[in-house]
């Protein structure tokens, strides 16, 4: 029988709508707020979304993700397939090949050299790629001609659309960065705050943690795109701020992620000015447990690393009480409304890959007792705080600075009390917490606390280079300049061998049964305490056409067919 390759979602060869406007430039200024702020522009350095859908703007890949799930090509001339001949027949290497005339804002070629250079940075054994999982499994990328590159891979490989695809993947220009390779990449400051792109616009100041301010590429390849002259990119704030300048005031056109109570939504949305948008991909808030020990006590460089197991969360008993003690359903009415759904997963979507293993709607907080009780779990002393192997069961708690997060904090805070596991709370400013600073003693990746809670997610509709984040070699280290996605230092040899058969592995069905037992591997041995399924929340202003909410990739995927309604 002939395997073919096979997406999750289908290949989408039809061409984005046309935008209602003819002349680049003709609508003046977008003002865009993420209250997130960026903090470089430069998505291999950082995984946080703040930054990757900013550099979107200036950078792009050779395909991406369409609002449904589809893949369309980008720089790309066609999505190569085994129908096509663009993947080999035995499923070990794809070829792109690259539209014609299409140039770098500097005016210069961008060729098939960029792309094959894109993966040599990302790969370099001293560098710190924080999308490294985008090129798992390949062996070789070579730019056959100027117009052609091809990936090969160590075996055969059912899902070749990891490198290149998707607003995590984008294409560096050689030119620019070519003195930037490996442990340099922090270094090169002005070539991460300031990227030479394929995008509809071009950076003329960045401001980090704080504005970006760009201006329509003179190069962009449709003469008639993008419709504004200029674009500011704020950053900072809060969500509620961002809400407000976009639905109440109209100060700004586009806010993202509004992550708010839906009757603050509701509120806003009265002011008349702008409308929000809503869908459901696999974004899912979730409390990550570190599997290693983050004292200060250990020395710098041991903190949060291997070394050092964690002296109580690896504990089934433990992990799972602190799951049990808590109320989901609570979670999601007052923090997500129809934006939220219980969900016990990691990856709750699509469909296909939705595992139905567990069940976490019902908070149990006298079975969360009875589990630590029968664990030999207890409190000695009688503090009110249980202790393990003469360890007291005390979490320091972070997450970002956020008014729902807050309120999660509060909340769990008081049902791990009441089992017997106290928790100091800690909040820190997002763009720090998503920055990626290697200096940054505050950063999700370096994880220097016992739990953290936050929300990600992945481009397209196929999680195999998300589950490879929960791979024993993808943990943030000194070495990685604390890049990595694995941010929990998860590591078990049943998972990665799983991962391992996926990568071969041919057939919606076969794929889905794959991903869902890495789920339940990720789950049941507590690398994280799944809460929300959290549907992605933005708002435009009514003045703001073209605008379609993705749900699969950078949610400014198509900002090149925005324009002002007049």
């Amino acid at each position: 029988m002939k395997i073919k390759t096979l997406l999750m979602g289908a290949i989408a060869c039809t061409a984005l709508a046309p935008a209602a406007f003819a002349e680049r430039g003709a609508d003046g200024n977008v003002s865009i707020i993420y209250w997130q702020a960026p903090s470089i522009l430069n998505p291999f350095l950082s995984g946080g979304t703040k930054d990757v859908e900013s550099a979107s703007l200036i950078i792009e890949p050779l395909a991406r993700y369409d609002e449904n799930g589809g893949m369309v090509p980008f720089l790309a001339s066609e999505i190569p397939t085994v129908e096509n001949g663009g993947v080999s027949a035995d499923l070990t290497s794809i070829t792109w090949k690259i539209a014609p005339g299409i140039k770098w804002s500097d005016g210069s070629a961008f060729t098939a050299h960029d792309v094959k250079f894109t993966a040599d940075y990302c790969m370099h054994p001293e560098g710190g790629c924080a999308q490294l999982t985008k090129f798992e499994g390949v062996t070789s990328v070579e730019a056959l001609d100027d117009m052609t590159v091809k990936v090969t891979f160590d075996k055969p490989t059912p899902f070749p659309y990891g490198p290149f695809v998707g607003g995590e993947s984008p294409i560096i220009q050689k030119a620019q960065f070519e003195n930037c390779m490996g442990a340099k990449a922090p270094e090169c400051t002005t070539e991460n705050f300031g990227p030479i792109g394929t995008g509809p616009f071009v950076v003329t100041e960045f401001k980090p943690n704080d504005v970006i301010t760009m201006k329509a590429n003179d190069n962009y390849r449709d003469p008639n795109k993008p419709a504004f002259a200029t674009l500011t990119f704020k950053g900072g704030g809060d969500a509620t701020a961002a809400g407000r300048a976009v639905m109440e005031t109209g100060e700004f056109d586009y806010a993202w992620n509004l992550q708010l109570a839906p009757e603050v939504i509701q509120q806003m949305q009265a002011g008349g000015k702008g409308t929000p948008v809503a869908g459901f991909g696999p974004l899912v808030e979730r409390i990550m447990l570190n599997q290693t020990n983050p004292s200060p006590d250990l020395p710098e460089g041991e903190r949060s690393t291997a070394k050092h197991p964690h002296p109580f969360l690896k504990d089934p008993a433990v992990y799972k009480a602190m799951s049990m003690a808590i109320d989901r359903p609570l979670l999601v009415e007052i923090g997500y409304g129809q934006a939220g759904k219980v969900t016990c997963n990691w990856v709750p979507a699509p469909a296909a890959v939705n595992s139905d293993t567990f069940t976490c709607d019902t908070q149990d907080i006298e079975g969360a007792k009875k589990l630590l009780d029968d664990a030999g779990i207890v409190d000695s002393d009688g503090d009110g705080v249980r202790e393990k192997d003469g360890v007291p069961l005390k979490v320091v708690y972070q997450t970002s600075t956020n008014a729902v997060r807050q309120d999660f904090q509060a909340l769990i805070k008081e049902w791990w009390a009441e089992i017997g596991i106290e928790s100091e709370l800690r909040n820190i400013n997002a763009s720090v917490f998503f920055g990626g600073d290697p200096g940054s003693p505050d950063t999700f990746q370096k994880f220097y606390a016992d739990v953290e809670m936050y929300a990600n997610t992945f481009n397209g509709t196929d999680p195999q280079s998300y589950l490879a984040n929960g791979l024993c070699d993808k943990a943030p280290k000194p070495e990685s300049q604390w890049q990595g996605e694995n941010i929990s230092r998860f590591c078990n040899e049943e998972y990665d061998a799983l991962h391992a058969e996926l990568t071969k592995t041919a057939g919606a069905d076969a794929r889905a049964e794959i991903a869902k037992r890495l789920n339940d591997i990720m789950v049941e041995n507590g690398g994280m305490i799944p809460l929300v399924h959290r549907g992605r929340l933005s708002a435009h202003s009514n003045t703001l056409g073209g605008v379609v909410l993705n749900v699969w990739d950078s949610e400014l995927w198509n900002v090149a067919d925005w324009y002002r309604i007049k």
